[in-house]
């Protein structure tokens, strides 16, 4: 067990399967939604749906973050395609199934009940000003974990 963690109890038991990315460099606000749109889902289909993202086919709903975005027809209000966080998450859930084949469940029967992204380390940066000033600002990195529970 890693000395930092899971945010959930799902898991432990024999049914149950969890992956988690620790640091990556994405959007917190885009990796939030692609959570939300993974949930509920088995493994096949959240993969499919991070697919269908990644080559623009399919949009992912924007829920809390989404003032001044556009609205779309095929997501009925506003969307767009988080493609650097559906790699991230597509990468991790290709890591969820291998946990689950190697506890001998099947990854067809799996349904993911637990995707969440938590704020990670903040790395304090500068930009460069006119008259040799400088204005900070930060770089904010995320965890995501995803767990799974297989149905017999």
């Amino acid at each position: 067990m890693p000395k930092w963690g899971y945010s959930t109890v799902v898991g432990e038991k024999e049914s149950e399967v969890r992956a988690s990315l620790r640091e990556v460099d994405v959007s917190p606000k885009w990796a939030r939604e692609v959570c939300e749109a993974i949930k509920g889902l088995t493994i096949p289909e959240a993969k499919k749906l991070l697919e269908d993202v990644i080559n623009y086919r399919r949009m992912i709903r924007y829920g809390r973050y989404s003032k001044k975005r556009a609205h779309h027809a095929g997501v009925k209000g506003p969307g767009g395609f988080p493609v650097k966080v559906s790699k991230h998450v597509l990468k991790l859930l290709e890591s969820l199934e291998a946990n689950a084949e190697f506890k001998g469940l099947d990854p067809e029967k799996t349904k993911i009940v637990h995707a969440v992204s938590h704020k990670g380390r903040v790395s304090p940066k500068y930009i460069e000003r006119a008259f040799g000033r400088s204005s900070p600002y930060n770089k904010t990195y995320v965890h995501i974990e995803v767990a799974a529970v297989s149905s017999p």
